[in-house]
């Protein structure tokens, strides 16, 4: 059976890797480079920067007191573009070379297609190469949207895929939305001191996620000198000697913040044009209509990650890869997403998966939430990192868990027990019963299973 993938991303890369484990015969076209946007201008780059602007920022405000000296500690900026370069370099060479030891022929170029079986691809110096198909999987992504704003193609006006090629630091950055990318980006600048706005149309940041957890993020950005506004639109740009005026409104009125950048951060829009797509009738909604199989309505055509228009996650693209490639093997598979979890990789880092409260309280679900704050945990203690909570979401009548959530040190890496909780449909007793490691900041999560009940052991009544 031969498999064509359009698309080395995440979704791409990881579902053509399964279908070779499969004994498919696999081509996969790349227009650009392997790793998608996640890999070269998106999760990957932008973790590079936050680790060592956490690095420095620790340092700086925590180095005498846990016995480090730092006089004359800086951000060299410069060595840390190199360092993103090469991280990201070596781990892009690293999917080439899984590809390659799985047999997967690659071919390099932009895939077209020309009928429910062949395509065409066109390499960067114009060569066009054919290639037919039994299957085909779409998996082009995602790019930033760029809403029709006056004054929006100004100079000092970027996007998340150039902000990280800056070669220096601006002063001053307004961000133009409040959500995961933006508070990233906030948080990733303000620590290396630059004068950072983020001006939000919805009522708070990271309006997605649970707001109790949310808040411990929304103070902590204010605190490292954050300007955030909420419940704001940002009506024109206007380019001037020093940078971008912005034009925002609100109920409290209009007002003009002056930035050297402007970072776009409103969301981003699947990539489907020019694929041929409505040659061979693929139907298109928001993006790429697929059923629970990843399958389109043309019976041999499928497509996963951000080119559907559902949920915009390498970790949701790679695991509807390998959902889609099983599905055509005849090796049925399905995803829960429930068990998605999303994640925020600022200080504090922020995570959630399952439902919020706000959420089962619309659901009409009688609920008990069990809380621990990561002040009463050891580990999080040595840490310096005591800003933060973990946060159960259970159902009242049979005890089962409805969501997770957390702020804290290492919060994106456990979030994983709750997603095994709620694949595993467990109930807080399982939670408590199993065993966690001392010390940790994990025990916070065993310890906020305990607070559902009013037993938590390291609380005071």
């Amino acid at each position: 059976m031969k498999l064509l993938i359009l698309g080395g991303g995440p979704g791409g890369y990881v579902a053509a890797i399964r279908a070779a484990q499969l004994g498919a015969d696999v081509t996969i076209v790349e227009k650009k480079y392997f790793g998608g946007t996640c890999m070269n201008v998106g999760c990957i780059p932008t973790k590079v920067l936050l680790h060592t602007t956490d690095l420095y920022h620790e340092l700086l405000k925590s180095g005498k007191k846990l016995g480090i000296k730092t006089q004359g500690t800086e951000v060299d900026w410069n060595r840390l573009m190199d360092r993103k370069a090469e991280v990201i370099r070596a781990l892009v060479n690293s999917v080439e070379a899984l590809l390659i030891s799985n047999k997967v022929t690659i071919l390099f170029g932009e895939g077209r297609f020309l009928s429910a079986n062949q395509v065409e691809v066109i390499s960067e110096s114009g060569d066009r190469q054919l290639s037919d198909f039994d299957y085909a999987i779409v998996a082009t992504g995602s790019e930033p949207a760029v809403p029709p704003i006056s004054g929006i193609m100004s100079e000092g006006i970027m996007t998340s895929n150039e902000i990280l090629s800056m070669e220096t630091l601006p002063k001053s950055l307004s961000i133009i939305g409040g959500g995961v990318i933006g508070s990233e980006f906030a948080s990733l600048f303000s620590r290396l001191g630059v004068e950072v706005s983020i001006i939000e149309m919805l009522p708070r940041i990271v309006q997605t996620m649970d707001e109790e957890i949310v808040n411990y993020l929304d103070f902590e950005l204010r605190n490292q000198g954050v300007k955030i506004l909420t419940k704001s639109k940002v009506e024109s740009f206007e380019a001037f000697a020093g940078g971008v005026r912005v034009q925002v409104s609100s109920i409290e009125g209009n007002q003009v913040i002056e930035s050297e950048k402007v970072l776009l951060s409103i969301g981003r829009r699947p990539v489907i044009s020019n694929l041929g797509l409505e040659k061979i009738g693929v139907k298109v909604d928001k993006g790429i209509s697929v059923n629970k199989d990843m399958q389109t309505n043309v019976s041999n055509v499928y497509a996963i990650g951000d080119c559907t228009g559902g949920i915009m996650l390498a970790h949701v693209a790679s695991a509807q890869g390998i959902v889609a490639v099983e599905a055509i093997m005849n090796k049925k598979s399905k995803m829960d997403f429930r068990t998605i979890p999303y994640c925020i990789y600022t200080k504090p880092e922020i995570a959630s998966v399952g439902m919020t409260e706000d959420q089962v309280r619309q659901a009409g679900i009688n609920y008990t939430v069990g809380r621990f704050p990561l002040m009463s945990n050891g580990k999080a203690f040595i840490l310096g990192e005591t800003e933060g909570l973990v946060k159960f979401i259970i159902d009242a009548k049979t005890d089962e868990v409805l969501g997770m959530h957390m702020a804290g040190p290492k919060a994106t890496e456990l979030i994983v027990e709750g997603a095994m909780a709620l694949r595993l449909e467990a109930t807080v007793d399982e939670i408590i019963t199993t065993i966690h490691a001392h010390p940790t900041v994990a025990e916070a999560i065993q310890e906020s299973a305990h607070a559902v009940h009013g037993n938590a052991i390291h609380l005071p009544k």
